[in-house]
């Protein structure tokens, strides 16, 4: 579990298919502290690492299989050398929860269509695929590649989301541009109530 809440920017220094793809990422983490088998998110997606290193500096290895590929951005755009992912560790007891409950696994692939500066903040407008739109409401969250996010407005399958300076800084967003493939995690609150909808209906 994660919260959506970022915590470093990665770098993805090599891509290599192995049958799946394995990928080595760049990170300020303390290494000796990443046990092999542990969780990360990368982008929002929950991989696990089965290598560390620290030459020339930080790194961790994550295989990807091909339906992940698929069901995310990593197929869409693909990751290449030089591609800054968000990172966030494994949620541990007794960590502040700051954003909100995040799984690791990514829903769907939402575009960027719009972005325009509102002050120092902003504001950007994505397009969720048709089966997810009913998973996003106004006020609700999303993480979007893994950052947690609250929705601003709601039309059909686009909705907005307002990026403050902090989150632009902190995270790779500030690099974002239209067109962008983003990963999108519904928040799972939402989806139980739908599906309770669904139910009482």
């Amino acid at each position: 579990m994660f919260t959506g809440i970022i915590t470093d920017i990665g770098e993805v220094l090599e891509v290599e298919r192995r049958g799946d793809l394995r990928a080595r990422i760049a990170t300020g983490y303390d290494i000796p502290g990443i046990d092999i088998g542990a969780s990360i998110a990368c982008d929002g997606v929950c991989l696990t690492v089965i290598a560390t290193g620290n030459d020339p500096r930080g790194w961790f290895d994550v295989e990807i299989s091909a339906e992940t590929v698929s069901a995310t951005n990593i197929g869409a755009d693909g990751w290449k050398p030089g591609k800054r992912l968000n990172l966030e560790r494994a949620l541990r007891v007794g960590d502040e929860l700051g954003g909100h409950i995040v799984s690791g696994h990514v829903d769907g692939v939402a575009v960027i269509t719009a972005m325009h500066d509102e002050g120092d903040s902003t504001r950007v407008t994505l397009q969720a695929p048709e089966s997810l739109a009913k998973f996003i409401a106004p006020k609700g969250s999303v993480a979007l590649n893994g950052t947690s996010l609250t929705v601003n407005e709601v039309e059909g399958a686009s909705f907005g989301i307002n990026f403050i300076p902090h989150t632009k800084s902190a995270t790779t967003w500030g690099r974002a541009e239209v067109g962008d493939s983003v990963n999108l995690e519904v928040d799972t609150m939402a989806r139980y109530v739908a599906r309770l909808s669904e139910m009482a209906g």
